[in-house]
């Protein structure tokens, strides 16, 4: 037996179709007070009018009733199954950063946050801080921090509250819970998750400790939080496994730091979303699948705010002409995840999403939203399949058998 992957990979060929993929990071969302979900409630005329040109459908990401992570989230949309390939948050940042990662180094990402008395976390982001201020303080643990419990400590700053540090030693294994405890409580130290792990954990640890005594004057970010503990992993590229140019057009580091891991050209893009868009435009003779991301979906909906995500919808919206305009023969449209603002969180609730080629059967949407997508032709869908079905009406698969 072999995988679907393998299958997949087995029966591509070369071709000159252009293949789209746009994330709405956390898209999938829970009703608010007007009864609709934050798509659904978004003024959305241009993906309405390509929803009724396409196949729809919702994206089961990892399993029923599975909360995903981005990375896992990410994965799955590339084609890669989840289950199968794990890669922690942590090497996925320190990848979109640019950062030299070597063998044995074990990276986490870090969360500057505010903590309260009696190990107590009060934010876990410090009112996401402004990236120049981490820039501050990421210079500031340099000048105190070079070695933890005789483990080397490198630091590099992220966008607003992130940061990630690369320990390196000996008996260093990703092996270790993540030091968060994901709600704003009392703290959940390190712990292994086998044996091998001990040592990791036990620096983590003293890290975070040695943290809170540099920054115990500063507001609000007077301490952090580590998770994603990871290495670098082996996984096979997309040129590699479908025979396709990939580029990615991004803003945040670890998604960078995905395209990256899976072979993928990053692109020039700037911090703006308008920047993203446009470098899809300025390259898109160079390549033949793009993959275009939208953090800021996400990040409202985990501050809890429904109406500053619906709004993000209606800015995607309103720049999507600048991709549809560039006519690619294929364009998916999904979330990595569902991100509610109830919730306040990723959740386990499948992910709207919609394609659209020369090949699809349109289903007759009259909109782009959850219960549409739940009434879509494509049904619920594992998302590590969708490669396979955008690369079908690319015209990029031979038939399988006699």
């Amino acid at each position: 037996m072999f995988s679907r992957m393998e299958l997949i990979s087995g029966l591509t060929v070369e071709g000159k179709s252009k293949m789209l993929l746009l994330v709405l990071d956390g898209l999938g969302g829970l009703p608010g007070e007007d009864g609709g979900t934050e798509l659904e409630s978004a003024h959305r005329p241009n993906l309405d009018a390509l929803a009724a040109k396409a196949e729809l459908g919702m994206l089961e990401i990892v399993d029923v009733g599975v909360t995903p992570g981005s990375g896992p989230g990410h994965l799955s949309l590339f084609g890669y199954d989840p289950l199968e390939f794990e890669i922690g948050r942590g090497i996925l940042e320190a990848l979109g950063l640019g950062i030299d990662v070597g063998p044995g180094d074990v990276c986490a990402r870090g969360n500057f946050a505010t903590w309260g008395d009696g190990d107590v976390v009060v934010d876990r982001r410090a009112g996401r801080i402004p990236t120049e201020k981490n820039r501050a303080l990421v210079e500031k643990l340099r000048q105190e921090i070079s070695e933890v419990e005789g483990a080397r400590v490198r630091l590099y700053p992220g966008e607003e509250h992130r940061f990630v540090a690369v320990f390196s030693g000996d008996g260093l294994k990703d092996a270790v819970f993540d030091a968060d405890p994901q709600v704003a409580g009392p703290m959940k130290w390190a712990t292994p998750t086998d044996p091998a792990g001990e040592r990791m954990a036990h620096v983590a640890n003293a890290f975070i400790r040695k943290v809170r005594d540099v920054l115990r004057d500063e507001r609000p970010a007077n301490g952090c939080l580590l998770r994603g503990f990871s290495s670098a992993p082996h996984i096979p590229s997309l040129g590699e496994l479908y025979k396709i140019r990939p580029a990615a057009a991004a803003t945040y580091p670890m998604y960078k730091g995905l395209a990256r891991l899976v072979g993928m050209e990053i692109l020039e893009a700037g911090k703006e979303l308008e920047g993203v868009f446009d470098a899809v435009a300025s390259n898109w003779g160079d390549f033949d699948y793009f993959y275009v991301h939208v953090k800021y979906t996400d990040s409202r909906g985990e501050d809890g705010d429904f109406d500053a995500k619906r709004r993000m919808v209606e800015e995607v919206d309103s720049l999507l002409p600048r991709l549809t305009s560039l006519c690619p023969d294929v364009i998916a449209i999904a979330g990595d995840h569902s991100t509610p603002a109830r919730l306040k969180a990723h959740s386990w609730h499948p992910v709207p999403f919609m394609l659209a080629s020369p090949y699809v059967r349109p289903c007759g949407a009259k909109s782009f939203g959850e219960r549409e997508c739940a009434r879509g032709s494509l049904g619920i869908m594992p998302a590590h399949k969708l490669m396979g079905l955008m690369l079908a009406h690319a015209l990029r698969l031979v038939k399988f058998g006699a």
